[in-house]
């Protein structure tokens, strides 16, 4: 039996040669992206922006403008609709009654008996509520926790290599990070806890992807002493290619998935995902490496001391 070898061995596929145009692509979508969280901005669940929310489900697709009508007659605050995964189930938000728990159920009570009126067939699967202070300090403590992350990947990946490859993976993950909020903004699915945690994961894995390709080049750095930088990115690239390709496809495999089969509740964190293993896979080899080209890193970088040079036997670099 034939072990399945997706990339071939010794492949010398040149990847830096699309570096400008990589840079042209990342660029549009960071920039993209900021204009789109600028603009747009993200749609806060109840966890980050408070309130009541109701996921209610129907036999059959409803009109969203026939169920506010119904709901804005209850005269229990603004309401806000929005599919959720399908059109038969929809998302209601509504502002905290002042009170008590009792005063939120007895809300939740007159919009279902108002919804069973013209729809026997609603069904409510959970209810959620967050006050304005939680919700305030949720999402303080989701940024926070974003940017300490990002932070501390910087300054481990400072002190294991050079500081260049510290500015180098930051700028990955801020390019991974970015375009994964841009599409959030985009589609303006559901921000929430699920997504930050999501959006962490992805930090932790374009680390690991990311840091297996420096570690490569700084090998290589440090073995072929006369190869100049380009090639030996495209080396150190396609040596670690196999390994890059077979983890990050059994990722989008298994969260492709979920996102089909895994249902409405953990959709966002499913579908963020696959966007920020696909994005991570894409700065690991477009972004993270033709940076240090621009940072100056080259075949003079990180040489030993002259006397360690003296030493030792000078290697050549082999034939592309």
């Amino acid at each position: 039996m034939r072990l399945l070898k997706l990339v071939p061995d010794n492949t010398n596929i040149k990847f830096l040669r699309w570096r400008w145009v990589a840079l042209a692509f990342t660029m549009a979508l960071v920039v993209a992206s900021i204009v789109l969280l600028a603009v747009r901005g993200l749609n806060f669940g109840v966890d980050f922006a408070g309130g009541l929310m109701m996921e209610v489900r129907f036999e059959k697709p409803v009109a969203l403008d026939e169920l506010r009508t119904t709901v804005n007659r209850l005269d229990v605050g603004e309401v806000s609709l929005q599919t959720f995964g399908n059109a038969n189930t929809i998302s209601i938000r509504l502002p905290l009654p002042p009170g008590d728990e009792e005063a939120v159920q007895r809300v939740v009570a007159k919009v279902q008996a108002a919804l069973k009126v013209n729809h026997p067939d609603a069904e409510t699967r959970r209810v959620e509520t967050v006050s304005g202070k939680v919700s305030g300090e949720l999402l303080r403590d989701g940024a926070w926790a974003m940017a300490l992350a990002m932070l501390a990947v910087a300054i481990y990946i400072w002190f294991r290599f050079e500081w260049q490859f510290g500015v180098g993976a930051l700028f990955s993950l801020f390019h991974d990070v970015t375009i994964t909020l841009g599409f959030f903004a985009l589609t303006q699915l559901e921000f929430n806890l699920n997504i930050v945690a999501a959006v962490l994961t992805i930090i932790g894995y374009s680390l690991n992807d990311t840091i297996v390709v420096y570690d490569r080049i700084r090998e290589n750095l440090r073995k072929y002493r006369k190869m100049e930088i380009e090639p030996l990115l495209d080396l150190s690239v396609n040596e670690t290619l196999s390994r890059t390709i077979v983890t990050s496809l059994s990722m989008l495999i298994a969260l492709g998935t979920l996102v089909v089969l895994g249902g409405d509740v953990i959709f966002g964190f499913s579908i963020a995902m696959f966007l920020g293993i696909l994005i991570g896979t894409y700065s690991s080899i477009y972004v993270a490496a033709p940076l240090l080209i621009w940072l100056g890193v080259g075949p003079h970088s990180f040489l030993p001391k002259e006397n360690e040079l003296t030493a030792k036997a000078e290697r050549v670099a082999p034939k592309a």
